[in-house]
């Protein structure tokens, strides 16, 4: 089958999907989800590997390109590496990243760098040891530095993520800033959002993205705006004389909708085509009740070609006519 450009109805390509293997975690970040956790899915209510295995090979007819499996925490499933060693055989798919906390990860590196992970992004919001703790709830802060220093070993292309919390971890802005000084990595503030089963911890967000680099640039004065790649969801910059670079996500302010390229299937097997809709499509029933891949196909292109214009249209439409405050966990991050 030949395989032609996914395109919206607002004429912005489709190549990229963020899949969600499970909603289970083995942290307790401050900003994902309430200390006492959330509900997990049953097992029977998540896509199978096999119903994963389908999805992604239409996608790819379709015209999907990249894939990123998130979670929850995806090492947290069972066998997860089995399922990755089939998606690298796909037709069509290009390159599968991979977003983990990185506590379950190490023993896995050394395979995925045979398999050619992409890269990997390692959720890590501050490197003191206390703060680790105090914003995870969970004392894992040795397990994850010691996935980040195996990734680098293994020249896999490294993303740390970490979200920017007002009275949490501003002092750990410029640490992880410092760890682009020798290494080539990106390390990507991210905005912080109202997915953590709560909403919103703050009447009003202080730290944008335009305070975020504020503060970078009055540590950094030479701080330098670099080229943002093809689709990028952040703002990208370097330091002078560091290997690495930085990189801002206007994740609340959605400054970045009108250049959007993928799409989300939640744990629950829900297509989100915007990450503040309400789901549009139950994927799972649907792959459930047919194994007619061209249903599923035509599904899928109805959904594309109503896609909302972005995230604040996207929460207007939302059944509960509320903003978004689902944990992220059960999204994928």
């Amino acid at each position: 089958m030949s395989v032609s450009t996914l395109v919206d109805n607002h004429g912005r390509p489709i190549n990229y999907l963020r899949l969600a293997v499970t909603d289970r975690c083995n942290l307790r970040c401050f900003y994902c989800m309430p200390e006492e956790g959330i509900r997990y899915l049953p097992k029977k209510e998540l896509l199978s590997f096999e119903e994963i295995e389908r999805l992604i090979t239409v996608l790819a007819q379709m015209g999907i390109t990249k894939i990123r499996l998130t979670g929850g925490e995806p090492f947290v499933r069972t066998d997860l590496m089995k399922l990755i060693r089939k998606i690298v055989t796909i037709p069509g798919i290009q390159d599968l990243h991979l977003t983990t906390n990185g506590v379950l990860t190490a023993p896995h590196i050394p395979e995925l760098k045979d398999l050619g992970i992409a890269s990997v992004n390692l959720s890590l919001d501050t490197i003191n040891r206390q703060r680790f703790e105090e914003i995870t709830r969970r004392d894992e802060f040795d397990a994850v530095m010691k996935t980040y220093d195996l990734l680098l070993q293994h020249n896999i292309p490294v993303k740390i993520n970490a979200v920017v919390m007002e009275e949490k971890n501003i002092d750990d802005i410029v640490p992880l800033a410092e760890l682009t000084r020798q290494h080539a990595v990106s390390v990507r503030f991210i905005e912080e959002m109202p997915f953590n089963g709560e909403g919103s911890h703050y009447p009003v967000l202080h730290w944008t993205y335009k305070k975020i680099h504020a503060h970078l640039q009055a540590h950094y004065p030479g701080l330098t705006k670099i080229p943002d790649p093809e689709f990028s969801t952040s703002y990208q910059y370097a330091i002078p004389g560091y290997a690495g670079n930085i990189g801002i996500i206007a994740a609340f302010s959605r400054t970045f909708c009108g250049t959007c390229n993928r799409i989300r299937v939640t744990a629950q097997g829900t297509l989100k085509t915007c990450l503040y809709d309400d789901g549009v499509l139950n994927i799972k029933e649907l792959l459930r009740s047919t194994g007619d891949d061209s249903v599923v196909r035509e599904s899928l292109m109805r959904s594309f070609q109503s896609r909302v214009k972005d995230g604040f249209e996207a929460e207007k439409k939302r059944k509960d006519h509320q903003p978004a405050h689902e944990s992220m966990s059960t999204i994928g991050g």
